[in-house]
């Protein structure tokens, strides 16, 4: 072979390990680039977790703010209303109290029993009036009516005068009200033992 020949012999050998090099080097560059990539996007993941989760966490203290806030709010809302939820019925038993107050200095000036009296019932009929407009009723309760310990406090037992009064109300010795339908104050009752 001649010198040429080698020459190009040797300058193919280097070009195919120059190729050689050069396309290992190309998948190495594509390896690093894929791993980089990959690196990327898992960093890019775990940026977004981390942004997800701080933005979950802004979320979660706000609504804890804001349930703490209308806690507060209701609180003081109740707070409130337990200061003016007697405010009109005060308002509607002045007038009342205007009248009991007349009826005492009348007392004191008039000798008149009938004349008292009847003012003493009017202005009762008045108060009954104002309760009853409020929700206010008295318990309808007789003697030899069964006894409900939802309505009735049984004060204490007695020898029943009959047979069919035994367990049952045999005086009634305070009545008993209910404001909209709800106990306020039970009947204090005797029973028939």
């Amino acid at each position: 072979m001649s010198d040429k020949d080698i020459k190009k012999e040797q300058e193919n050998e280097q070009l195919q390990d120059n190729t050689a090099k050069t396309e290992a080097e190309v998948q190495d560059e594509e390896l690093n680039q894929e791993e980089e990539i990959a690196e990327t996007a898992e960093e890019g993941q775990q940026d977004n977790t981390a942004a997800e989760l701080a933005e979950m966490k802004d979320k979660f203290v706000r609504l804890m703010a804001e349930f703490e806030n209308f806690r507060r709010r209701t609180a003081k809302e109740r707070i409130d209303l337990a200061k003016t939820a007697t405010q009109d019925l005060m308002g509607d038993l002045l007038p009342v109290l205007d009248d009991m107050e007349r009826a005492r200095q009348s007392i004191e000036a008039t000798k008149d029993v009938d004349a008292m009296l009847q003012g003493l019932e009017l202005v009762f009929h008045k108060l009954k009036h104002v309760t009853q407009q409020k929700g206010l009723k008295p318990m309808e309760i007789k003697a030899g009516d069964s006894f409900d310990s939802d309505m009735h406090e049984a004060v204490t037992q007695i020898p029943a005068p009959s047979e069919e009064l035994k367990g049952k109300i045999v005086d009634v010795i305070e009545k008993g009200y209910t404001l909209n339908d709800k106990v306020i104050r039970f009947a204090k009752v005797i029973i028939g033992a």
